[in-house]
């Protein structure tokens, strides 16, 4: 009996059986595939798909999550290929729904997350697998939303890319994760990830907290250094870019990060 799903853009797509082999574009989806029991579906992945480690070795890596190799994919016959929104282009979807159907999930917030699990429950036939999950995230969620009600806000710059600096602004997932902390974006009205200069900081918020993720560029000292000179005096530290911008069931570890990284502050 055929199987008719719909993803997070509304595409509607239609299955005979359950997919068996998936092609990945999105690290922390990858990470959740694996979570879910479907390890040995996997057969594609992008270098940048580091959870779970072993993965680098057992699994074809067939580029990057901005461009691809076409014929690797097209080598491993997938069933479904994985993309993201925001991670993926419309040339890569557009390119490699020649090849089979592409399920795009498309996530700002948590309860995004959550039906992205849902939807990978439905369509590789791992329902309880991602009901688990779900109910484990919303446990966390509910846990961490009491901890976090009696902490300060705090006004807080999240940089993503150095030269030209970049920051986290509105409509992001981490955006959604800097609010659930109390961090309030002093960007969050400048787009998406926007390009910001140093010297006006302190006129456009003047942030308290600057943090610098560790992905997707390396921050050094002197980063810091050089943003912090155009702060009154701002607490700049370092945090794990993963925990604030990967979904999926990475998300569950993230709870319990933040509460150490309160504790830092």
């Amino acid at each position: 009996m055929s199987k008719i799903v719909t993803d997070q853009l509304g595409n509607q797509h239609t299955f005979e059986t359950t997919p068996k082999r998936i092609v990945s574009l999105v690290p922390s989806q990858t990470e959740l595939l694996y979570d879910l029991g479907l390890e040995d579906a996997i057969v594609g992945i992008t270098k940048f798909c580091v959870h779970p480690p072993h993965f680098k070795a057992t699994k074809q890596i067939v580029g990057g999550t901005k461009t691809i190799k076409f014929e690797k994919i097209l080598d491993l016959k997938p069933d479904i290929v994985i993309c993201n929104k925001e991670e993926n282009t419309k040339e890569i979807v557009e390119e490699v729904s020649l090849i089979c159907p592409v399920w795009v999930t498309d996530i700002v917030t948590i309860q995004d997350n959550l039906q992205m699990i849902s939807d990978f429950g439905e369509l590789f036939n791992k329902r309880t697998e991602a009901q688990k999950w779900m109910d484990k995230i919303t446990f966390a969620y509910d846990d961490f939303q009491h901890f976090i009600k009696e902490k300060p806000y705090r006004k807080t710059a999240y940089f993503i890319w150095a030269n030209p600096y970049m920051v986290a602004g509105k409509n992001t997932f981490i955006n959604e994760m800097l609010q659930l902390n109390r961090f309030q974006n002093t960007y969050e009205a400048k787009g998406r990830y926007p390009e910001i200069e140093l010297e006006k900081m302190r006129q456009e918020g003047d942030p308290e907290l600057i943090m610098l993720s560790s992905e997707p560029f390396p921050f050094k000292d002197e980063h810091a250094f050089e943003i912090g000179r155009n702060t009154h005096h701002a607490k700049t530290i370092f945090v794990d870019g993963e925990m604030f911008s990967w979904y999926g069931s990475r998300i569950l570890k993230a709870f319990d990060y933040f509460k150490k990284l309160h504790e830092q502050l």
